[in-house]
């Protein structure tokens, strides 16, 4: 038996604020934020599928993404980005090929919303 699997557990995000950070990223997943905090700088988004894992201890500005390293999933790529309008996000792209569009978090962190 491989002793690593071939399954991705979590993805890692460096942010500044662990608790404006869960806050941000409950409201946008609709998500409750009442879950635990981890040794003071880990939250884990209780996500259908791998997890995506908040972590301040590994913040700074040089390790924010710049690229997105997840993309999260709708059935209506227009109706994402009007609801990500109404949360004021900075868009990095507009909708492109009728199929994803880029934004960042409140850090900096690039994400991807892909039909």
């Amino acid at each position: 038996m491989q002793p690593v699997f071939n399954r991705i557990g979590g993805v890692f995000i460096p942010v500044s604020s662990i608790e404006a950070a869960r806050d941000w990223y409950c409201d946008l997943l609709g998500l409750p934020s009442a879950g635990e905090i981890f040794f003071g700088h880990i939250y884990v988004l209780p996500m259908e599928g791998p997890d995506i894992v908040l972590d301040s201890k590994i913040y700074s500005p040089d390790n924010v993404y710049k690229v997105p390293a997840l993309q999260l999933r709708t059935d209506n790529i227009q109706e994402a980005y009007e609801y990500m309008q109404s949360k004021q996000v900075e868009f990095i792209t507009g909708i492109e090929n009728n199929h994803w569009f880029n934004f960042k978090d409140p850090d900096g962190n690039v994400l991807m919303i892909c039909k």
